[in-house]
């Protein structure tokens, strides 16, 4: 199979023969070692299989291209992530509401942006991979946690429409050019969240009101 479009489900196992593992390995730490020097605009390929001292071919037959490269690359603080919000403590993890969760969601991803933020900006401009990987896995939770706090929402188009704002270059926008702080971003984030849900209950109960009336 060519590349890793996806990064695997949490808790998955991932056979891989023993050579495979290490070849894979000094190519991520040769990777990510160019990147740490050099930045990741310049991330090829080509250069990263000379530094890692391995064919081209196995570095294209692992990852497939430069995206599939980037996922391996973000792969290790994604599942730490996914632990946190998945089972870990509150309000992050199980055992808050799930407006409170949804908050501490959004929050935690604008900083799992900054933390790999040249890796997201690259995986963003490249576009094959921008809503494949992480973000569906992220997908799958605010919805899940959208559809606990309201139930008539279609959870699916308002997870979209949240997670949309918490990408790599409208994050780089509104820092550097319009200079507003993380927290600034975090606020204005979680606020819009708060305002799609009161908005459609506020909807919902009109129409309910309004139906009342005809009867």
């Amino acid at each position: 199979m060519r590349g890793r479009r996806s990064l695997p489900v949490l808790g998955q196992p991932q056979p891989e023969r023993a050579d495979a593992a290490r070849n894979r390995q000094k190519i991520i730490d040769v990777a990510a070692r160019m990147i740490a020097e050099h930045g990741a605009a310049g991330l090829s390929l080509d250069e990263v299989a000379r530094a890692a001292g391995v064919g081209v071919g196995t570095v294209y037959r692992r990852f497939g291209d430069r995206s599939g490269l980037i996922f391996a690359l973000l792969d290790e603080r994604e599942r730490r992530f996914q632990t946190a919000f998945f089972s870990g403590p509150p309000p992050l993890g199980p055992g808050a509401p799930a407006m409170e969760r949804i908050a501490a969601f959004l929050r935690a991803l604008v900083d799992r942006v900054l933390a790999q933020h040249e890796l997201f900006l690259l995986l963003e401009r490249g576009r094959a991979g921008t809503f494949s990987g992480p973000y569906r896995i992220h997908h799958i939770h605010l919805a899940s946690l959208i559809g606990q706090a309201r139930p008539d929402a279609d959870a699916a188009y308002l997870a979209d429409a949240l997670l949309a704002p918490a990408n790599a270059g409208l994050i780089a926008l509104q820092r550097d050019e319009r200079g507003m702080s993380v927290e600034q971003i975090k606020a204005g984030l979680t606020g819009l969240a708060a305002a799609a849900l009161r908005a459609g209950q506020s909807l919902q109960r009109d129409a309910a009101l309004r139906q009342d009336a005809f009867q």
